[in-house]
């Protein structure tokens, strides 16, 4: 945000800035003040799309809690407290980036996070679950994994980036290795020298296919118009790993995932959903990958309704990045995710892809439900006939 003038009170822009921010609808004060209006008892964002009041109707307040002591309710159209609450998260994020770094990856007490929101602690932990997705212990983990990866990238040895990254003691690294690397650190560090993936591209109704695999089970499926850009995404993660071609040992695999596109839902749903998966995620991504497997095939749900599942509802924004860095495309099946309104949103693959999927899985649920009907049908005429 430009630097403004402030007026008496420190914490609110000057007024005439804060009017023409209001009037021209700039997003860039949504987390400096909030638009209380007295004709309708409802505060909003500056950047409200609904239509402008009256400006003698109109006082600026410095965040949705002082509006909101003041009587007023929050905009239903632009949520101004999702703002305030994103700027407070924003703050704390912050903290825990700044205390690591000047206090040697020393933890974040959740009292001081607080004090730094002006929240109590349990109002504190609650917020940043449902901006971020996940607690500020997770945030600070991932953080953690993150300058971890940096160092052995780098080419540090293991137990110096360890150190440097925070974690206590290698024990409690090697215990999480597989789960948060997708094997162990010093393999991570020579770019996954020794560590075998196999793939193989073959053609889908989808256009070209890459599944990938370790010995332990599915890494990626990709989605494309050729080989070549495929392959080379697959290798963009581990340079450094035994990356080759192999068609005949993954044939299994492929075969099950081919027919989730290929046939009925009685026939290859469960098998399909059922394969073994070995990706790396996050605590969040692996719960919200678990709630997309869980969806029937032929169905569909929103954004919206995989966060309440989870019990966070104000997460949307979360579950979509989580869908669009699912790497195991139709095995985890991102695409049946929509829009509150139902129509398509952003698909890694393209949303011809995913209009496509959506529209083989409702086909043969409908033929499925027809086939059931017909077999029942006949059965009770022939039982009819028999007596």
């Amino acid at each position: 945000m430009p630097n403004v003038t402030t007026n008496r009170n420190a914490a609110l822009p000057a007024t005439a800035v804060c009017w023409r921010a209001f009037a021209s609808r700039d997003s860039r004060y949504d987390t400096a003040f909030v638009v209380a209006v007295h004709s309708t008892g409802i505060y909003c964002r500056p950047s409200c799309p609904a239509r402008r009041p009256n400006r003698k109707n109109v006082e600026f307040m410095p965040d949705a809690d002082a509006a909101e002591r003041k009587g007023f309710r929050a905009c239903r159209r632009c949520r101004p407290r999702d703002a305030s609450r994103a700027a407070i998260v924003a703050k704390m994020t912050r903290y825990i980036e700044q205390n690591a770094a000047l206090h040697d990856n020393a933890p974040v007490r959740l009292a001081a996070l607080a004090k730094v929101a002006g929240m109590t602690a349990q109002h504190t932990q609650r917020v940043f679950r449902r901006v971020m997705g996940i607690t500020p212990r997770q945030f600070a983990d991932a953080l953690r994994l993150r300058r971890l990866k940096q160092q052995l990238r780098k080419g540090d040895d293991v137990t110096t980036s360890l150190y440097q990254a925070g974690y206590g003691s290698s024990s409690r690294l090697y215990e999480r290795s597989d789960a948060q690397l997708g094997m162990t650190p010093a393999t991570y560090r020579r770019g996954g020298t020794g560590m075998t993936i196999a793939y193989t591209v073959v053609s889908s109704p989808l256009g070209r296919m890459l599944v990938g695999a370790t010995e332990r089970g599915i890494s990626a499926v990709y989605l494309g118009e050729a080989d070549a850009p495929l392959a080379a995404a697959l290798r963009a993660e581990y340079p450094l790993a035994q990356v080759h071609r192999d068609a005949n040992g993954l044939g299994k695999w492929v075969s099950e995932i081919l027919q989730q596109l290929d046939c009925g839902p009685l026939k290859t749903i469960h098998s399909a959903v059922n394969l073994p998966l070995d990706v790396q995620a996050t605590a969040f991504q692996k719960r919200v990958w678990d709630a997309l497997r869980a969806i029937p095939y032929g169905s569909t749900k929103t954004y919206r309704q995989i966060a309440n599942s989870l019990g966070q509802p104000k997460a949307t924004r979360a579950v979509a990045r989580a869908c669009a860095t699912n790497p195991v495309s139709i095995v985890v099946p991102c695409h049946r995710v929509v829009r509150q309104d139902g129509n398509l949103a952003g698909y890694r693959w393209g949303l011809a892809r995913k209009k496509a999927l959506l529209d083989n899985e409702r086909q043969h649920t409908v033929a499925s439900k027809r086939t059931v009907l017909d077999v029942t049908t006949g059965a009770r005429a022939n039982s009819r006939a028999a007596s």
